[in-house]
């Protein structure tokens, strides 16, 4: 069993952290919002201060957070950052999807500190982390992400090691513009049915019998149907990925995805940042 930080305690997470709490691992935790880290502590985790505090003696140390500035913070401030905590001997593991730019970057800060870094966004949302059956995009030296692997075994149910820094994020960014186009084509195909009188239960039972139609757009689907909107990808972070695809796309060079995240654009002005992904189906319904 080895020593783990868990740096960022929201909806993902923390469930990231109960599950290694589970496989026996010792587990330090940190968040911005203390109390966030309770039921952790209840279940045997540490609670430190500070990023730094989280990552003294341990041999790994693992950040779920929102953005690229919340990542560059925990990592990298003089007085609390974890990296300033590590020892040579330690792994950093990147969990947040963050930009390519950004995990390059760090990724020569930690380098110039003698701490390797591996980049391993997730694939799957709650009910995933909830059971332990994540999907891992892994970016890094070799011999780091094998040392990783129990560690992220113990969080998922598969890992891909897809080549050096910074590809699990582009990988990531990707899978996640497929999510998100499908999710803009749901929205308004639903509208295109919707005023044709079609019968939408049936239109999508149907076109669920069909190859083209994925397990990700059948739940997409079944959200929107029933306006279940509960937050399990919000519009918010999806918008903000899709800016990331397209800075690591170059101008002009994502027309498609571009659009499509002029969608989630359209619904964080309408009010709809906050929930899931799904809602922008809502955006038709006010045209």
């Amino acid at each position: 069993m080895a020593n783990i930080a868990v740096l960022g305690l929201g909806a993902m997470g923390s469930r990231m952290a109960s599950r290694l709490l589970a496989a026996g691992h010792a587990v330090s935790v940190w968040n911005r919002s203390p109390q966030a880290a309770e039921p952790l502590v209840k279940a045997g985790a540490t609670l430190a201060s500070t990023p730094r505090e989280a990552a003294q003696g341990a041999e790994f140390v693992l950040s779920m957070l929102r953005d690229n500035a919340a990542s560059q913070e925990v990592w990298l401030n003089p007085l609390s950052g974890a990296l300033s905590g590590m020892g040579a001997a330690s792994v950093a593991i990147e969990c947040s999807t963050v930009s390519h730019d950004w995990i390059v970057a760090l990724g020569k800060r930690a380098q110039a500190l003698g701490i390797p870094l591996i980049d391993a966004p997730v694939s799957g949302s709650l009910p995933q982390a909830e059971a332990g059956e994540l999907v891992f995009l892994v970016g890094g030296e070799n011999a780091a992400v094998e040392a990783a692997k129990p560690v992220l075994a113990a969080m998922g149910s598969s890992l891909h090691h897809v080549g050096a820094l910074g590809c699990g994020a582009l990988v990531k960014l990707a899978t996640n513009a497929l999510l998100g186009v499908q999710v803009t084509a749901l929205a308004e195909m639903f509208a295109m049915l919707a005023a044709n009188a079609v019968n939408l239960d049936s239109a999508f039972e149907a076109m669920a019998a069909t190859p083209v139609f994925s397990a990700a757009a059948r739940r997409s689907a079944s959200s929107m149907a029933t306006e279940s909107f509960t937050p399990q990808f919000p519009v918010a972070l999806i918008e903000k990925d899709f800016g990331y695809f397209i800075e690591a796309a170059q101008s002009g060079a994502a027309p498609t995805i571009t659009a499509a995240r002029q969608v989630f654009s359209s619904a964080i002005e309408q009010g709809l940042g906050g929930l899931n992904m799904t809602s922008v189906v809502s955006l038709y319904k006010l045209a």
